[in-house]
């Protein structure tokens, strides 16, 4: 009896330790590959899926195909609104579309993404003249009512009022006889592995659909947003032509995306 209840005690604790372990992975990378941590760890993939599970019971994680991510608590249990996200890093957004806006020659056609960064870039383009843009963003194409010399499109769709972006198969086959010289990609998380991805499975087959149509992906956003991930995967950071973000970035992110070949503008101090 004695030697049966120390080796449960023995197993739990060795539970308790290696849940422990995955806990502070989580929270340093903000996600974990159940591979990984069954390499690490020395157990099998079965433990590591069970452990997962129990975190998520705990409010500490959110399964993914293939691990998981965290969940942090002090994130809203809504999606922010589009005005909410507006309030948010306003000059640091119109630094990266004063940077982004520069790159806007007359004859480019380009697609703006929805988002509050991309609005930023609309409202710059007021004296652009000959190009063609198009949008899936209510907002950003309101912005560009007021640039007579852009040529406006819209996807169509249905309407995320929550976003104020269309999205769905409409959205998606509105594109597939134009080719864009360019795309200004806002994301929710970017990560040198796993890529661009967000949060919203909604929109994130036309994000894809738009990545196919560009000849160049430049992904404009805050250095918060790096070495994260996002639940659905857009596209791999492989196919980004140019990063316009903060200069927060992470080191290893900056270094590890110039050495794959992508050009990074930084703006701010």
């Amino acid at each position: 009896m004695n030697n049966s209840d120390s080796v449960t005690d023995k197993r739990i604790t060795g539970t308790s330790e290696r849940r422990e372990q995955i806990i502070q992975r989580l929270r340093q990378q903000r996600s974990v590959q159940v591979n990984d941590l069954s390499g690490f760890l020395g157990v099998s993939t079965v433990t590591i899926r069970n452990d997962l599970a129990f975190l998520e019971k705990q409010g500490i994680a959110v399964r993914v195909y293939g691990g998981a991510l965290v969940r942090d608590p002090a994130s809203p249990a809504v999606e922010p609104s589009v005005e909410d996200k507006s309030s948010l890093n306003t000059s640091l957004k119109r630094s990266i579309a004063r940077a982004a806006v520069e790159l806007i020659k007359p004859g480019h056609r380009v697609i703006l993404d929805s988002g509050t960064t991309t609005y930023e870039i609309a409202r710059l383009m007021r004296q652009h003249k000959d190009v063609i843009a198009m949008t899936n963003g209510m907002n950003v194409a309101n912005a560009l009512l007021e640039a007579e010399g852009v040529e406006l499109l819209m996807t169509g769709g249905h309407l995320r009022r929550q976003s104020l972006s269309f999205y769905g198969d409409q959205a998606e086959q509105s594109l597939q006889n134009y080719h864009f010289d360019m795309l200004f990609l806002g994301v929710d998380a970017i990560d040198l592995e796993r890529g661009v991805s967000t949060h919203n499975e909604d929109e994130v087959r036309l994000n894809r659909r738009m990545c196919e149509v560009a000849e160049r992906i430049i992904v404009v956003t805050d250095s918060s947003k790096f070495n994260r991930s996002s639940l659905h995967k857009i596209v791999d950071t492989q196919r980004i032509y140019m990063v316009i973000t903060d200069k927060g970035i992470p080191a290893d992110c900056l270094n590890g995306l110039r050495k794959g070949g992508i050009k990074m503008v930084l703006v701010g101090e």
